[in-house]
């Protein structure tokens, strides 16, 4: 069975157990991101997460990630990734992420994401299509807790630090092998035409509908001060 048939069976198992997808709109990622920054900003180790943000090159958020199986398992979720240099945003770009496993499985989970992208290598993996994380994409979990054990030697290898919650808690979950892909039917849909998501993070975040997300992280990036 070949990957794109894989990828496909994997989103149709995920969708099953939350047809939401088939409803959503860039406006509405937007929104559950908002609210999932905020909650990640009312946790107790925000300040540590906010002092990566601080020094992240791209923050991307996936609102609901559904991990879910019916014997062929999986991962999906839509968001979008926004560019920050000098202190200033850039975007969004929307993208979906999603990824598949084996074995006997059934049952379905929900998980936010925040990602901290935290150099350009990463930040190219939201600019290629179909960039499978792992490898020369490394990704690792986000580090809390106190700031000067933050993961050392994960920062030597990972272009990407993820931050995950389920329930409302900080929760662990592996990003390796997961696929970005871009949405270019949601980036047409915010943008009002075609355009690269190269074309989408050069492009100054100025929208309305764009800055209270900008105004959420920058009120968690603040935490770490």
């Amino acid at each position: 069975m070949s990957f794109r048939k894989i990828v496909m069976l994997v989103v149709l198992s995920c969708m099953c157990f939350c047809p939401a997808y088939a409803d959503t709109n860039p406006d509405q990622i937007i929104s559950d991101a908002i609210s999932v920054v905020k909650e990640m900003s009312s946790q107790k180790d925000a300040d540590s997460m906010g002092e990566t943000l601080r020094g992240s090159y791209a923050i991307a958020v996936v609102p609901s990630m559904v991990k879910a199986g019916i014997l062929l398992g999986g991962e999906y979720g839509e968001g979008l990734v926004l560019r920050r240099e000098g202190g200033k945003w850039y975007g969004p770009s929307f993208y979906n992420l999603g990824g598949a496993s084996f074995g006997l499985q059934l049952g379905a989970q929900k998980v936010s994401l925040l990602l901290a992208v935290i150099n350009e290598r990463g930040v190219n993996a939201f600019i290629k299509n179909k960039t499978k994380l792992g490898g020369e994409i490394g990704v690792a979990a986000g580090p809390v807790g106190r700031r000067a054990e933050a993961a050392t030697d994960a920062k030597a290898t990972a272009s990407i630090y993820s931050y995950s919650m389920a329930k409302g808690l900080f929760a662990g979950i592996s990003l390796d092998g997961s696929v970005i892909s871009i949405s270019v039917k949601r980036n047409q849909e915010y943008w009002g035409g075609s355009i690269s998501a190269e074309e989408a993070l050069k492009k100054p975040a100025n929208d309305k509908r764009i800055k209270p997300l900008l105004k959420a992280l920058d009120e968690l990036i603040a935490k770490s001060k």
